[in-house]
């Protein structure tokens, strides 16, 4: 995935750093939203689960991980744009973590599973707080920018194991 987002990025105009960042605000929300092309919440299977009394209005979801995956670009872009010792520990454990973000919704939504999307989020959880630690050593406004997704991730994993244990 860092291939990818170094080939997106290389392809824009060098019109400075501005572009290069925007590129790369792009194309994490391009792979973030590919799980909810190919499942969604709509579904009988999720309309008919019990939910916890503190469940988000659906709206909800759309508007915090567009805001989330815009910090995640914007953090990744002052990460690759340095030349740290530990940058490429810290793209590479960023890459990581994002594959468990993108696997969650299949996980979750279309195998049915909540159990198996609690065990995918608590991997995501440990390596958010990796790729946070990671981010700090080459830039720490990059990983300031990570703090929300954590805050989020922290809430959903919580809202994950209660609808698994309501429904268990």
């Amino acid at each position: 995935m860092a291939a990818a987002f170094a080939r997106v990025t290389r392809r824009l105009p060098d019109r400075g750093p501005l572009l290069r960042a925007v590129g790369f605000v792009l194309a994490v929300n391009l792979i973030g939203s590919i799980p909810g092309v190919l499942s969604s919440p709509d579904s009988a299977w999720f309309q008919g689960l019990e939910k916890p009394w503190f469940y988000p209005p659906e709206i909800a979801f759309p508007v915090v991980w567009t805001a989330i995956f815009t910090l995640l670009g914007i953090a990744l872009w002052l990460v690759w744009r340095s030349d740290t010792s530990g940058r490429r520990l810290a793209l590479g454990l960023f890459v990581v973590q994002m594959v468990f973000n993108v696997a969650w919704t299949p996980a979750f939504f279309s195998l049915e599973e909540p159990l198996y999307g609690l065990g995918v989020i608590l991997v995501l959880w440990a390596l958010l707080v990796a790729t946070i630690v990671a981010f700090r050593r080459v830039d720490r406004r990059a990983a300031a920018l990570l703090v929300p997704y954590l805050a989020w991730v922290t809430f959903a994993a919580i809202l994950n194991f209660e609808i698994w244990r309501l429904n268990a």
